[in-house]
């Protein structure tokens, strides 16, 4: 492995040679790009903040859709191998959250250095990932739903706007529908679940399948909805710096 800056697709923000001892891999929600981080400071408490581009989204829209969670793990575990030099963690958000755990499977696999923490944000475990409540949507439901992210996020859901970001949600919709783990699969670094107090959709005891997924596993409390990560809340980067 070597260090040294990159110009990967899979990252928005090349991660920097020398700036930061550490480094924390962001992984964003079905249909969602990178700029789910945007608004994320570019390090936090000397890590920095790696935004993960997917294939088929924002600047890889020409690329086509990464396909299944195994093979889009798979691709971003060799993006990973020159980036891998120092301390990191993996923070992935819904959905965002079930490659992540794969790609700590994929680097586990090949005797690569892994995570100092997986963090996973509102998010069931991997084998209750098909409880999904999008998973029984109609693409006319998913539609509604994007539209109605579209307006959350104080943004007006123009019909170009909302057609390609269907594009994108269909395909990673179809991702976490073939998405199968039908028992809990041990990881080789602790787990740090995240609980979004006011999330309408996941509760805390919808969290605790993460509990036999490592030997350290710890459930917290964030204040907030499903979708406040973006805003970067303080209580959020404090729990992602204390592996520090």
């Amino acid at each position: 492995m070597t260090s040294g800056s990159t110009t990967s697709p899979w990252f928005v923000r090349p991660p920097s040679a020398t700036d930061h001892p550490a480094r924390i891999f962001c992984f964003p929600f079905s249909g969602a790009g990178a700029s789910a981080f945007s608004a994320w400071p570019p390090a936090i408490d000397g890590a920095e903040v790696c935004p993960v581009q997917f294939p088929g989204r924002e600047s890889r829209m020409a690329e086509p859709h990464y396909g299944t969670y195994e093979e889009l793990a798979a691709g971003l575990a060799e993006a990973l191998v020159p980036l891998l030099d120092r301390p990191f963690a993996f923070f992935g958000h819904c959905a965002g959250a079930l490659p992540a755990f794969e790609t700590v499977l994929r680097l586990a696999d090949r005797g690569l250095p892994v995570p100092e923490r997986l963090f996973v944000s509102g998010q069931p475990a991997p084998h209750h990932a098909s409880r999904d409540r999008m998973l029984a949507m109609t693409e006319a439901e998913l539609r509604t739903e994007l539209e109605s992210f579209l307006c959350g996020r104080g943004l007006q859901p123009r019909p170009d706007m909302v057609d390609m970001g269907l594009t994108v949600l269909l395909g990673d919709h179809a991702a976490a529908g073939a998405y199968r783990r039908t028992r809990p699969v041990r990881l080789p670094c602790p787990v740090v679940v995240l609980h979004w107090r006011d999330d309408p959709d996941v509760t805390r005891d919808d969290l605790q399948g993460w509990l036999p997924y490592a030997e350290s596993v710890d459930v917290r409390v964030v204040d907030g909805g499903h979708y406040d990560f973006m805003h970067a809340p303080p209580a959020l980067l404090t729990s992602l710096t204390d592996w520090r």
